[in-house]
């Protein structure tokens, strides 16, 4: 199982509704240097949303949905995702 990231969020809370998001969907999903993040601060280090590279084009997919969906609402938009 080779891992692959799909996000890096600059915020833990938001990187962990993705991670639940995506979980919600059928998509095994991690967060990874939380744990840092927590020391240092996630906006410093950020931490990397990973899936099985078998799922991250149904992944990607989803979080693209998910925020174009949010836009369309006119809800906020974490602007401190990185691609």
């Amino acid at each position: 199982m080779a891992l692959v990231v799909v996000e890096t969020l600059f915020d833990r809370m938001a990187g962990e509704i993705a991670r639940a998001r995506l979980e919600t969907a059928g998509i095994e999903a991690v967060l990874f240097d939380g744990g840092i993040a927590s020391v240092i601060g996630s906006g410093l280090s950020g931490v990397r949303l990973m899936v099985d590279e078998a799922d991250e084009p149904a992944a990607r997919a989803l979080l693209d949905d998910l925020e174009a969906a949010a836009e369309a609402s006119g809800a906020a938009v974490a602007d401190d995702a990185a691609p």
